[in-house]
Formats: C-alpha cells, structure tokens, sequence
C-alpha cells in the first residue's frame, strides 16, 4: 500500500480489531511516518452516527479551541472577512464564534446542524472565498488527505486545524488513545513530517505547536507567536487584552427571525 501522503510503499506496522469485530491492517510510511489503515470499507458503519458515543470531549473541545481561535485569527488574519468550519458538526463552534463577533459559516456532509442553523456554507455569499477555515479534529478523519485538502484550499488559502501528533516513534492502540479504534473512524495518524510534507505539496507554510493545533497557510507569521497563542491560558488573556468584537448574536436573531416571519 502505497503512502497517502509522499506515495512510498508503506510498511504493514500492527493489526487490531475495529468496531468490536474486523480485524484490519494499520500501515507506516518508512519516509514520513504516516499511519494509515487499510482500505477502510467499514466507513458507511462507522458513520452511521456522524458523531460517536466516545467523543465525550466534544463540549471541552469547542471551549478550548475558540479563545485559541480568536486570539490567531485577531494576531495574523482579517477579521472582518468572512470564515468557515470545515466538518463542522452539530454547529458548536461556529455559533460560539459568531457569539464572539466573527461572521463563520459551518460546512458538514454527515451531521446535522443543530447549533448554527442558517449558517451553512449554502447561506454565504456563492464562490466565497474565506479568510480561514477551520478543521478540528478532522484530519483523522480524512481516507484521502491530499484530495481533501485540495477542496480544503478551494475555500481559504488558509487551513487552522488540530490532529493529535504521533507522541512516540514505537505509537500502538495500547500506548496511544487517538487509535479510537471502537470507532472506526480514525483512519489517518499524522507525524509532524508527515504535515510537513503535506504542506509542501501545495506550497504552503507550515506552523504547529508540535502536539496538536497546526497552520498551513501562504502567508508568512511569527513562528514563536503562533505557538504562544496556542496555549488556553495565554489565548484566554490575549482576549480579554486585544479581542474584543461586538457579538454577532443580536444581529443574528433578528435576521433569522425575519427570515422565518417572511414564510
């Protein structure tokens, strides 16, 4: 099987069970370290509930993420542009957003939005162009990361994203929890020279904090500060210093309310 990253010829690296019940193939690439399953024909089971039982950090995630957000968007990026999340789940972070005064828009395929109806990808402006996308927890989601990227770029030249970071070289479903193999739905485990490469494939600059929030974009930044910024605790300061816009959420009710008095 070849790498889906740098297409070496990766190596079989360890077999586990997925799903409680298929016993898959897990492969290494000798050059940039990626893991990557099998051809993963158990997907349509996987995701027959887009967002699993397991992922109990859901609500902690989006709380950590925005102040982390906010404070990269506010330091490095046009504010007054618009934004989207890519894999965007039930909405969370996208209104969480908004509540902060950035005008985001959610983009998912599997799963319901609960949270940010009225803004989907659908409800901007056609053939936008964002001035960032978001993807958190996503990359370890993707069968083909090449080609999602690419449509990843189509909206933003700019991708803010988090993945897990292999913590070890010797990684297996005992010493690291990102396998989740119970769910089927990791099928991508990222090295840092596996996003290296990843980045360099579409000339992009690569910026991480070398655990889990990484930043491919055309633009060149503060190495240091990025990764300054991807503390909570320092984001959270930054905020309350440097971030405060008014919240879109007013705005928000009374458009969506006259929307559905208009019906």
């Amino acid at each position: 099987m070849n790498c889906r990253i740098c297409c070496t010829d990766s190596q079989e690296y360890l077999k586990h069970q997925i799903l409680g019940k298929y016993e898959i193939t897990y492969y290494k690439c000798p050059v940039c370290q990626f893991i990557q399953t099998e051809s993963p024909f158990w997907l349509n089971e996987a995701y027959e509930s887009a967002i699993t039982s397991l992922d109990l950090g859901l609500l902690s995630r989006n709380n950590y993420t925005v102040p982390i957000t906010n404070s990269i968007l506010h330091r490095f990026f046009d504010i007054r542009k618009k934004f989207v999340d890519y894999g965007g789940g039930y909405g969370v972070f996208v209104r969480l957003m908004r509540d902060k005064g950035l005008d985001f828009y959610r983009q998912d395929m599997y799963c319901e939005n609960v949270f940010a109806k009225h803004f989907d990808l659908q409800d901007a402006p056609q053939d936008q162009r964002f001035e960032l996308l978001t993807a958190f927890e996503v990359f370890e989601h993707l069968v083909d990361p090449v080609a999602e990227l690419e449509k990843m770029l189509k909206l933003s030249d700019n991708i803010l994203f988090s993945t897990e970071l292999q913590p070890r070289p010797d990684v297996n479903v005992e010493n690291w929890w990102y396998f989740v193999p119970e769910t089927g739905q990791h099928v991508s485990l990222y090295s840092q020279h596996s996003l290296e490469m990843l980045a360099q494939k579409f000339s992009l600059n690569y910026y991480t904090n070398n655990i889990n929030i990484h930043l491919f974009t055309k633009k060149k930044i503060n190495e240091k500060m990025f990764s300054l910024l991807t503390k909570y605790k320092v984001s959270k300061a930054y905020n309350l210093v440097f971030s405060r816009q008014p919240s879109l959420l007013p705005v928000d009710f009374s458009n969506v309310r006259a929307r559905l008095n208009s019906k």
